[in-house]
């Protein structure tokens, strides 16, 4: 541990525990007496640091408050012990491989660069984690960084956005203006909660479907996060809504060892029947998303409740069987797309 380390150790451990006796800081730096105290010494004559020695309570502290100290305290630049940076690097790695088109690695760069100058000809270099971590990303689509800039400049400045908007659903075009209230990263991609001064209402928009975008100068109407929350955040998966129902799902003994461990929704309950099946209950306003993400299930996952999502189920698994019976060579496909496992 060199001394710019000892440092900050010394003022996180004041800050964290409040009194630290002389022989807990000599323990935790793994230095002698002397130079702990040459160490002090510097960081109150230097440093301006505030601390103390408590003759009563037997231990270091920070003199309070702190602005009574004089001159400003502040630590020597930017600085990070190798596991740190370690990990500052890996979390790097990760937004560079989620973020679809990198959207956030230009304005991080700088900071990298250090890191990697710190992190020297330590164990575990950037190239190390990039090769040695694997990142998939399934279902990102591709975003325009011009557009993900304007979006969050406007978030933040609290402006209105006019944005030419391509709904895939529909398949139609529009022109909108919208007060931007928060952006949503779900499932690879990213989204956009705003007030549609079209519509006159809360809307979500996926960034990737934002063909343009221009920032205007006029004060985004303000929304609250609770109505947020009840119009886009209380039900299952991006698509929500204010209007409520709640799923009730059993899967197989084989497939709850999986499902039993997944969170499909915060307000979720779940528990074992005696045959070791499990039984899921949620709420969710929207059954486009759901439905997808219980097919997937297949024969293993079971629509309990309510009725108008057992049968929106059940009507799209003979659509799909229909479709794939109907499909010229559909084994054959099948086969030559799982061969690789067999």
């Amino acid at each position: 541990m060199d001394r710019t380390e000892r440092f900050y150790k010394i003022d996180q451990m004041i800050h964290d525990r409040k009194l630290v006796p002389f022989a807990d800081l000599m323990s935790a730096l793994e230095v002698s007496r002397a130079t702990l105290k040459r160490d002090l010494e510097y960081m109150r004559n230097r440093l301006n640091a505030p601390i103390v020695w408590d003759r009563d309570a037997g231990g270091y502290r920070f003199d309070t408050p702190h602005a009574e100290a004089g001159a400003q305290y502040e630590l020597p630049g930017l600085w990070f012990n190798s596991g740190e940076v370690h990990a500052l690097l890996t979390m790097q790695h990760l937004l560079t491989d989620l973020d679809p088109g990198g959207i956030l690695t230009p304005h991080i760069q700088p900071l990298i660069a250090r890191l990697n100058s710190l992190l020297g000809s330590a164990e575990n270099t950037a190239e190390e984690i990039r090769r040695r971590v694997l990142i998939v990303g399934l279902g990102k689509r591709d975003l325009k960084l011009a557009h993900f800039e304007k979006v969050g400049a406007a978030l933040l400045r609290r402006k209105r956005l006019a944005i030419t908007y391509f709904a895939r659903g529909s398949g139609e075009t529009t022109e909108r203006e919208v007060s931007p209230q928060r952006l949503v990263y779900y499932r690879e991609n990213w989204y956009l909660d705003a007030w549609c001064h079209l519509r006159n209402d809360i809307r979500n928009f996926a960034l990737d479907s934002i063909r343009e975008a221009t920032l205007i100068e006029t004060k985004a109407r303000e929304v609250s996060h609770r109505s947020l929350d009840e119009a886009l955040g209380a039900g299952y998966g991006i698509f929500s809504g204010r209007k409520l129902q709640h799923a009730k799902l059993r899967f197989t003994p084989k497939r709850a060892r999986w499902v039993a461990q997944e969170t499909w929704h915060p307000k979720q309950k779940g528990n074992y029947e005696a045959d070791g099946s499990w039984l899921l209950e949620f709420p969710y306003a929207d059954h486009r998303e759901l439905i997808m993400d219980i097919l997937k299930f297949g024969a293993d996952v079971e629509v309990l409740a309510p009725p108008d999502l057992r049968q929106r189920v059940a009507d799209e698994t003979v659509r799909m069987t229909q479709m794939y019976a109907t499909t010229p060579k559909a084994g054959s496909k099948a086969k030559r797309l799982h061969g690789s496992n067999e």
